[in-house]
């Protein structure tokens, strides 16, 4: 089953983590999973560029709205998308959250408490995780669990692109979040002269990270093991990153971390072994390191 091109280039230039893991999930899955994530990138794009797209990103919202009403846009990416969304009953208001998201990253540049940043991070990445569970055809017992697992990718997410984020004078973590660590910013000039609060924070916040991903994993039950096995991958990525920042939260100013497509590919056979052989899928994440 051929994919479009457009739809293709926006993942895989997107995420090479989930992009990767993708590619094992069986043919329609792996069909209706890049049509979502080229809508969600098509549409991050717009605010993630400097400078940020303001029009382009109204724009790309109205005509998402006309095509959910039943017009074609001759956008290849949000036809695709609107189709995708009524042929497995996402909800419009999981839609509207994302996007809401969105346009929060053209109008909101500091967030004051966690509960502010989870609101983000719900429309940004929780109702991800409800688009793959739909995708995935599992009940909504598992929307808990798929909940937390985009929230947790999400929060490692924040924490790799720390960096990033100050270029483009974004800062998501709250700053209660960093008031607790006497922490004023997280600007390398400014970290560099609080090591040892910078360092505290960051294994802080990926504590906070793994207690998220954790209790994801318990939704794996959920999963049928043919699906599982590019699920557990990118989680296991994720892990990943988070233990080599845990290890050297410095690393951040230097580099993104994130897998090579080798170790991608390694992992998902080691996901393939242990569904098979039936092993414990929960595997502990990282924990805080002296």
């Amino acid at each position: 089953m051929l994919i479009d091109k457009t739809i293709f280039t926006l993942f895989r230039q997107g995420s090479t983590t989930y992009f990767y893991s993708s590619l094992f999930f069986p043919t329609k899955i792996r069909k209706n999973v890049f049509i979502l994530y080229a809508f969600v990138r098509k549409a991050d794009n717009f605010v993630d560029q400097i400078p940020q797209d303001k029009i382009g990103f109204y724009d790309f919202r109205k005509r998402f709205e006309q095509a959910w009403q039943g017009e074609k846009t001759n956008d290849i990416v949000i036809d695709s998308f609107v189709y995708l969304a009524h042929e497995k009953q996402f909800e419009k208001a999981w839609i509207d959250a994302f996007l809401d998201s969105m346009e929060m990253d053209l109008t909101k540049r500091v967030y004051q408490t966690l509960d502010e940043t989870l609101e983000y991070i719900y429309g940004s990445a929780e109702v991800i995780g409800l688009f793959m569970a739909r995708i995935l055809g599992l009940v909504d017992r598992s929307f808990e669990f798929a909940k937390h697992l985009g929230r947790a990718m999400q929060y490692i997410n924040f924490i790799r692109d720390i960096h990033e984020d100050n270029s483009l004078k974004r800062l998501y973590f709250p700053q209660t979040e960093l008031a607790k660590f006497g922490l004023e910013s997280l600007e390398y000039d400014y970290v560099v002269k609080h090591t040892n609060q910078f360092i505290s924070f960051i294994r802080a916040q990926i504590d906070r990270y793994c207690g998220w991903q954790e209790l994801a994993e318990h939704g794996y039950d959920f999963i049928p093991k043919r699906y599982l096995i590019p699920v557990k991958t990118a989680s296991e990525m994720y892990k990943w990153t988070g233990h080599q920042i845990a290890h050297e939260p410095f690393i951040i100013y230097r580099w993104k971390v994130k897998p090579m497509i080798s170790q991608i590919v390694t992992e998902t056979f080691k996901s393939m072994v242990d569904v098979v052989s039936k092993k414990d899928q929960i595997h502990k994440c990282v924990k805080h390191i002296d």
